[in-house]
């Protein structure tokens, strides 16, 4: 299954976990009325209200109308306050969500080797996604083996991982692990993941209420009776509001029951198929089937301690609850099924797993991914940087979401090229700002002199200095390392007060200004780096659709099509057969032919303005037009570095995520 065939039904569960919901509701809202006429009318002293009155309010018969329409449109109303309220205060994304769950967030500069390991993996992942680095959090308290994605795209997302996790997995398990959650940030998942945490809270809200209701009905009762003030009438009253908050609370368990089910039946399946992701995505199934041997053999196994587990429970990669009698109501598969999927030959015994057993990263490329980096006889170091890049339209929007062994391997190698200094700094709040800067710092010696005594002056000194010794680092950089180093530097970033972030943008727009043109790597630098840290200082963006045809934009698609083809092709008639490839894609959905628009019609400021209306576009639009800009860019069958940057900014911005394109890749 692709990416855009994994989104749609993503949103089609979505649609589903709705009808679910609705249903659990209107099940509850029966069992409150039986809850409200068995403890309020049948179960009355029959002196504490006269026939007259019983024959009034028509509460001799089981179906009361107005009886059941007050107590439908009280508990919806409890049920949809809380699920709203839920869902507000999840509005910060997957930040908020690991720090309900007590995730602490590891810092991008640690030195403990455990954390240390785990960010190196994530690193490697993020690269290979062509996302962003997520930041991580430790579950510190959480002896299981277990991990998690939240966020509702990958500019909010985040990863979480229990102490037992980094503390007793090796390398390549975590490899495993988080190519299983990294599959769930690719798909589309998260975004149901947080609407189901949502919606449910609402349902486990009757519960709740009736749990406090008791208790304070309860210690009511027990004055009122040592003060023996209480008439018949009212402590037969008093009875029935202790009835029926006991019958709340019982009620709360059965919207736990839906809740599990609603949960199991839109999780268990997904986890096989990102199960299957992780084995697609390493090539090395003995990572993720170890991990998932550990947990079997782990006396915790992969529960948790947090008070959340129950709400949170489904994003979790393995089963955080107590085991259910009920298989149904299990949140995750069988961990034996999980297990023989992958490794068709395990026999379902569990070796036992000790405390205290250390893997630490080596940092060397796992034998099978060094021989994909390879391939076809040729190593790592035989490329020439920005040497073109052989590959179809096709191919490339099959890989979208779905990146391949090839690309972890080139993550793994990408970092060891990057000067060490240069990796080091990008993890400091710090340094990862003297980092963007340095990478845009212009060549001639007059214009990066202006952008210096810009930053002297505008920037924080610590970060200047930093800078200025970090120079001779960036002349050794290659082109193709900057977009994954400024992928790197993104957690570091994310750390930023809200004052430095207003300062570190502007210091960007001056280095920008410098020479008084913008080209296509500045803007793609400025255009990714701040979509994606915007999205920790303000509510991240629901991805609402405000265009359904492309109709609309015709205007919008002919501006990106030619600066598509403008930028891989120098000759007029080049430039001319790569534009008329991508329109021909986009022919039906925009009603007919486009113009391509001159070199000079195709500025960046219109560009944005272009994309940021692109970006609201249905999904099911994203598809063609980026195939249309992967044709537009493959007419010739070769990429650039430069035609590679712009195709990851169309990415980002459909919010599709492209690995990187590799030196030698052929479709």
């Amino acid at each position: 299954m692709d990416f855009f065939d994994h989104q749609d039904r993503a949103r089609r569960k979505s649609g589903i976990l709705v009808l679910y919901f609705l249903a659990a509701v209107a099940l509850i809202v029966a069992a409150v009325y039986f809850a409200f006429y068995f403890s309020f009318v049948w179960l009355q002293d029959p002196s504490s209200l006269t026939e007259e009155s019983l024959d009034r309010l028509g509460m001799r018969r089981l179906w009361n109308p107005r009886l059941f329409a007050a107590v439908a449109g009280g508990t919806v109303f409890v049920v949809f306050c809380g699920s709203l309220y839920k869902i507000h205060s999840l509005s910060g994304g997957g930040a908020t969500v690991a720090e309900m769950l007590g995730g602490i967030p590891i810092s991008p500069s640690t030195a403990d080797p455990d954390q240390r390991k785990i960010l190196n993996v994530v690193e490697e992942m993020a690269i290979a996604s062509g996302t962003p680095v997520p930041p991580v959090y430790l579950l510190d308290k959480d002896k299981g083996i277990n991990a998690f994605a939240a966020g509702f795209s990958t500019g909010d997302a985040v990863i979480g991982v229990t102490q037992g996790c980094i503390k007793l997995l090796s390398r390549d398990e975590l490899q495993g692990v988080m190519a299983h959650e990294f599959s769930h940030i690719l798909n589309g998942d998260m975004r149901t993941d947080i609407r189901l945490i949502g919606l449910l809270h609402g349902i486990l809200l009757i519960g709740i209420a009736g749990k406090i209701l008791l208790r304070a009905f309860l210690h009511s009762g027990s004055t009122a009776t040592r003060r023996r003030s209480r008439s018949d009438k009212e402590g037969g009253g008093h009875i029935g509001l202790i009835l029926f908050a006991l019958a709340l609370f019982v009620v709360g368990y059965i919207g736990v029951f839906f809740g599990r089910l609603i949960k199991s039946a839109l999780s268990r399946q997904r986890e096989y198929l990102a199960d299957a992701s992780a084995v697609q995505f390493t090539r090395n199934p003995d990572g993720i089937a170890g991990a998932l041997k550990k947990i079997g053999g782990w006396s915790p196994g992969s529960e948790l301690r947090s008070a959340r587990a129950e709400e949170a429970g489904h994003i979790f990669f393995g089963n955080g609850l107590p085991a259910s009698f009920v298989r149904v109501l299990s949140t995750h598969p069988p961990l034996e099924d999980r297990i023989r999927r992958i490794d068709p030959s395990f026999e379902g015994k569990f070796e036992e797993v000790l405390p205290g057993e250390a893997f630490p990263d080596h940092g060397k490329l796992h034998p099978e991914v060094a021989r994909l980096y390879a391939g076809k006889g040729k190593t790592p170091e035989s490329e020439t940087p920005g040497a073109g890049m052989a590959a179809s339209a096709a191919a490339l929007i099959g890989m979208v979401g779905a990146p391949r062994p090839e690309h972890v391997a080139y993550a793994e190698r990408v970092k060891e090229e990057i000067p060490e200094t240069l990796r080091t700094a990008a993890r400091d709040a710090f340094g990862a700002r003297a980092v963007v800067y340095g990478l845009l710092l212009d060549p001639r010696k007059e214009v990066r002199d202006r952008q210096l005594a810009a930053l002297e002056t505008g920037a924080d000194p610590p970060v200047y200095r930093t800078l200025l010794g970090l120079l001779p680092e960036f002349e050794r950089l290659e082109p193709e390392h900057r977009l994954p180093l400024l992928d790197i530097s993104i957690p570091g970033l994310q750390n930023l007060s809200p004052n430095q972030f207003v300062a570190f943008r502007e210091n960007i727009g001056r280095l920008i200004a410098a020479d008084e043109r913008v080209d296509l790597f500045e803007f793609t630098l400025q255009r990714v780096l701040i979509r994606h840290l915007e999205a920790r200082f303000k509510a991240p963006k629901k991805g609402t659709a405000v265009y359904y045809s492309l109709k609309k934009l015709r205007d919008e698609c002919a501006l990106l099509l030619s600066i598509v083809a403008h930028a891989g092709h120098g000759e007029a008639d080049e430039a001319t057969a790569a534009f008329q490839g991508g329109a021909e894609i986009l022919r039906e959905q925009v009603g007919g032919g486009l113009p391509l628009k001159a070199r000079r019609d195709c500025g960046f400021e219109k560009l944005r303005d272009a994309l940021d209306r692109l970006a609201t576009v249905a999904p099911k639009l994203k598809r063609p037009l980026l195939q249309a800009c992967a044709t537009c860019a493959m007419t010739d069958r070769t990429i650039t570095v430069r035609e590679g940057e712009l195709l990851r900014l169309v990415a980002d911005t459909l919010d599709c995520p492209m690995p990187p394109l590799l030196p030698g890749f052929t479709a």
